[in-house]
């Protein structure tokens, strides 16, 4: 397959986690992250593991459990936290951090130098990112904004991770993905159970909404990213993070009545654009063909330095938040991909975007 169709299947996996908040608000009930977490998580999980009726052998096992915790089940929660803390939008352009996160990673896992090009749109994209987290210096919560730097750094070390330990032999993405979205719902099962108890009454617009979420949102869209890591490098994967928020943003802009300040807007500008540059470079090396089996990584094997190329979320980076309306208040409803919505006020909150998460 051409770079470039590679490039537009793997884009659809944050911009797919960029319709959650959306979801979340108009479909599932109400202050249930954790919940919507593991029903995310886990139904996805199994459900690629029935499909490609594969499981993990020898390393693999605790292989895929440090994927799917630092991917999954440390990710989402981490999210979580960071918006019901800050406010709307901030939290998801925080993840816009993740391709300097990776870039460093990379460096040191993957023994491969970034490139100024890598270096300076990683720059740029911080500086946007800045920009929104200065503007909303008055009410920034400390815990909110080390939550979302701790959600970032968790899925930019699984990104790298991932792209350093490739696939066992005969092994394809979608058994990869079921793996680690399986022992990612297996750790959050037991802190939503501690934290908000037994699963909530769904109606039939709760179904439908987990469902798109499990489906659509989570086992293909992450089935697009594993695959997208096996085949780009690690930075031209984690550029495409911020299209999360950025549709998040459209999405609350168009439906949801949501705003955003141009201060705001200009840092968002700033952050997008310097992704998209970032994506036109190779970061370093290792194109289209990187990470496949036969270089050291499709087999399991630990690549030597110069093998393939560097890596970058959010994340998926995974999935992230639009901007709170104007005058909603701080603690108002959670802003994450997988959270959902308080049930009274403007529908304004961050939203996930990765499921990473």
């Amino acid at each position: 397959m051409k770079r470039s169709a590679t490039v537009l299947l793997t884009a659809l996996a944050p911009v797919s986690w960029g319709t959650t908040y959306a979801v979340t608000t108009a479909f599932l009930p109400a202050d249930r992250p954790l919940f919507t977490a593991l029903a995310r998580a886990l139904p996805a999980g199994l459900g690629l593991l029935a499909l490609a009726r594969v499981l993990p052998r020898g390393a693999w096992w605790w292989r895929s459990a440090v994927l799917g915790a630092l991917n999954i089940g440390a990710f989402f929660p981490l999210l979580f936290l960071s918006a019901y803390r800050l406010p709307g939008g901030t939290a998801a352009v925080v993840g816009s951090v993740g391709p300097l996160l990776v870039i460093g990673l990379s460096a040191l896992l993957l023994g491969r130098r970034p490139t100024a090009r890598a270096l300076t749109a990683g720059a740029v994209a911080a500086f946007g990112v800045s920009l929104v987290v200065l503007k909303a210096a008055g009410s920034l919560d400390t815990v909110g904004v080390l939550a979302a730097l701790a959600s970032t750094a968790s899925m930019s070390t699984g990104t790298v991770l991932t792209k350093k330990w490739g696939r066992p032999e005969g092994v394809g993405p979608l058994a990869l993905t079921g793996w680690q979205l399986t022992a990612g719902g297996l750790l959050i099962a037991p802190l939503a159970l501690a934290v908000e108890g037994a699963p909530p009454a769904l109606d039939a617009r709760a179904v439908g909404g987990y469902l798109y979420l499990a489906l659509a949102n989570t086992a293909v869209a992450y089935w697009f990213w594993f695959r997208g890591i096996g085949r780009l490098t690690a930075t031209q994967v984690t550029f495409l993070g911020p299209l999360s928020p950025l549709t998040a943003a459209v999405v609350g802009w168009a439906a949801l009545d949501e705003t955003l300040t141009p201060l705001q807007l200009t840092g968002m500008a700033l952050a997008f654009g310097a992704t998209v540059a970032g994506q036109l470079g190779r970061g370093g090396g290792g194109g289209a063909g990187a990470g496949r089996r036969g270089s050291g990584v499709g087999d399991g094997r630990v690549r030597s330095p110069g093998a393939t190329g560097p890596a970058v979320q959010a994340g998926p980076a995974g999935p992230l938040a639009p901007a709170r309306p104007a005058g909603s208040p701080a603690l108002a409803r959670p802003a994450e991909p997988l959270a959902p919505a308080a049930p009274a006020g403007p529908l304004a909150h961050a939203q996930l975007a990765r499921e990473h998460g």
